[in-house]
C-alpha cells in the first residue's frame, strides 16, 4: 500500500507553513504502507493541479492533503469539501477567486477516509484532534474538493481526505497572547496516528455530537 501525503508552502507573507513542516517529516514508512510527500503551492488552480501530477506520478491507495488552519488547537481531519471558493486573501499569485470551483460538479464531496477513527487515533497518541466540517472557502478546501472530484471521476479506487493543523509553536511567539499552537513534533505524531488509522482499515466509528466550533 501506498500514501501519498501533500503540505502546503508558506503563504500570507509567513516564512513557514507547518502543514509542510509536518509532512516532510513524516516516516517514510508507516503501518507497513510506503508514504511519499509533496509540497504544494498556495495559488488557486495550481495547488490542486500539484496533487494530480503527483497521484499520477506516485499511484498512490491513498492520499491525504495537510494545510495550516490557524486558530485551531487541535488537528482536525475534514468531513466535507465544497464546490465554492470565497478567498479573504490573494494566494501567493494574488489571485482571489469568488464563486464554483467545477461549475457541472457536485456541490460537495465527503471525504472517504475514516476521519472518525483517525480523530480517535490521534487522541490515543496523545495529539488533541476533533473532527471538522468546514474546510472554509481558500486553498484548502480547493485542494480537498478537487482531490475528491479527482478521485470520484478519474480514481475511483483510491481513497482521500485532507487535515488542518494548527499554527506550529515557534510562529504563534510573535503573535497575540493566548494564539492557539501545537508543535511541528506533536503535529507528526498526530498525522502519523491518522494514516495508520487510514490504511487498517479501522472502523469510522460514528458517533454524535463529535466535532468542532470552527
Amino acid at each position: 500500500m501506498k500514501v501519498l501525503v501533500t503540505g502546503f508552502e508558506p503563504f500570507d507573507g509567513a516564512t513557514v507553513n507547518p502543514a509542510w513542516e509536518a509532512v516532510s517529516r513524516l516516516p517514510r514508512q508507516i503501518a507497513g504502507a510506503e508514504v511519499a510527500v509533496t509540497q504544494t503551492p498556495v495559488v488557486f488552480g495550481k495547488d490542486a493541479a500539484a496533487v494530480e501530477a503527483a497521484i499520477e506520478a506516485e499511484r498512490p491507495d491513498v492520499v491525504l492533503c495537510v494545510g495550516q488552519a490557524g486558530g485551531r488547537s487541535h488537528i482536525t481531519p475534514e468531513f466535507v469539501g465544497i464546490n465554492f471558493a470565497n478567498a479573504r486573501i490573494p494566494d501567493n499569485e494574488g489571485n482571489q477567486p469568488v464563486g464554483r470551483l467545477e461549475e457541472d460538479g457536485p456541490d460537495a464531496y465527503f471525504a472517504t477516509l475514516p476521519v472518525f477513527a483517525m480523530v480517535d487515533a490521534a487522541r490515543a497518541a496523545g495529539v488533541p484532534a476533533a473532527v471538522s466540517y468546514t474546510a472554509g472557502t481558500f486553498c484548502c478546501n480547493e485542494v480537498l474538493y478537487e482531490l475528491l472530484h479527482c478521485l470520484a471521476t478519474r480514481h475511483p479506487g483510491v481513497r482521500g481526505g485532507f487535515v488542518h493543523v494548527p499554527f506550529a509553536t515557534e510562529q504563534a511567539t510573535g503573535m497575540g497572547e493566548g494564539t492557539a499552537s501545537m508543535s511541528v513534533e506533536m503535529m507528526v505524531a498526530g498525522l502519523a496516528a491518522m494514516i495508520e488509522a487510514a490504511v487498517s482499515g479501522s472502523d469510522d466509528g460514528l458517533r454524535a455530537g463529535e466535532g468542532t466550533e470552527q
